[in-house]
């Protein structure tokens, strides 16, 4: 997909800062720094749009990034490590929660993990909880370049293993450095709009 326009229209903490209107919207989820940021801006082609930042807890709340005026990526906090109170990490995960239960436009949810190590116990969570809410989703492994190619299959066994993936969804290898899995990405995302 040839991205012409892309910006950020809302940070949002609850349901009626949410855009209007219906266009379609896919969520990313995953550990802090493990990578969403650089997947949506890897995705558009721009260094800067979503903001990276090498300190766990950048993401705060959710972002909504338009694309092309057709659909929106949602970047939503992460998980994990990120140094924040307990209490900031319980409102984070109701925020989390509350769009991702009644979010109508929702089309899929990229969780993304990092393919160098096995999936974290939050990832597994994380996985689980969307398909008890029966989300769709799309498991993107991201830091691809720095596993040596020949090792990917197993990388790959190992994630869908340790998650007890469904059959039906989809391991993409991807690296924000060369581009790896781009264009899988992109045509996982166009069958779900």
């Amino acid at each position: 997909m040839k991205v012409t326009a892309a910006e950020i229209t809302i940070s949002a903490v609850k349901p009626e800062q949410y855009p209007a209107g219906m266009l379609p919207e896919f969520a990313l989820a995953g550990r802090s720094n493990v990578g969403k940021s650089s997947f949506i801006n890897k995705m558009i082609n721009r260094k800067n749009l979503a903001r990276t930042s090498s300190k766990p807890g950048k993401t705060q709340t959710l972002n909504f990034y338009l694309i092309n005026e057709a659909f929106y990526f949602v970047d939503v906090p992460g998980y994990g490590f990120a140094k924040v109170s307990k209490q900031e990490r319980q409102a984070w995960g109701k925020m989390m929660e509350t769009y991702f239960t009644t979010r109508e436009q929702l089309k899929a949810v990229i969780l993304v993990i990092d393919l160098r190590h096995p999936p974290t116990k939050d990832d597994v969570m994380m996985y689980e909880f969307l398909k008890y809410h029966q989300l769709p989703t799309i498991v993107v492994a991201t830091k691809a370049d720095k596993v040596p190619k020949g090792k990917w299959p197993k990388h790959q066994k190992v994630v869908r293993e340790t998650l007890k993936m469904a059959k039906e969804d989809e391991v993409i290898l991807f690296s924000a450095e060369t581009g790896q899995g781009k264009e899988e990405a992109w045509s996982a995302l166009l069958r779900r709009m």
